[in-house]
C-alpha cells in the first residue's frame, strides 16, 4: 500500500470519507483478488501524483463487509470517488491507469 493511502475500518470511514475536504478515492478489495492486485500499483501511483488534491483509500471487504454492503459493493475491485461525502464515480474493474485517472481527474478541483 502506497505511503498515502490510508486503510479505511468502520471506525474512520466517515470521518476519512464522509468529512473529508478533498475529494477521495476509495479502492474496495480483498486480499485474494487477482484483479485487485493488478488495480493496486496504479492506485498508489494516484495516492503520491494527486497527494494534498485528492485522499486515496483502501477497504479490504474481507474485514470490514458492512460498509462495503451498506454501498452497494457486490464486486471487487470497486473504486468509489467521493466529493462532499457523496459518490460522484463508480468504477467497476480492473481499468488500466490512464483511464483510472481520467476518471478520477474530473472530480479534483
Amino acid at each position: 500500500m502506497a505511503v498515502n493511502a490510508i486503510e479505511l475500518t468502520d471506525a474512520n470511514f466517515v470521518k476519512t470519507v464522509k468529512e473529508s475536504q478533498v475529494p477521495v478515492l476509495v479502492d474496495f478489495w480483498a486480499p485474494w483478488c487477482g484483479p485487485c492486485r493488478l488495480v493496486e500499483p496504479a492506485v498508489n501511483e494516484l495516492a503520491v501524483e494527486y497527494a494534498g488534491k485528492l485522499q486515496v483509500a483502501k477497504l479490504n471487504t474481507d474485514e470490514h463487509p458492512s460498509i462495503a454492503a451498506q454501498l452497494g459493493i457486490r464486486s471487487i475491485p470497486t473504486l468509489l470517488v467521493f466529493k462532499n461525502g457523496q459518490v460522484v464515480e463508480s468504477i467497476i474493474g480492473a481499468l488500466p491507469k490512464d483511464k483510472l485517472k481520467r476518471k478520477v481527474t474530473e472530480h479534483i478541483d
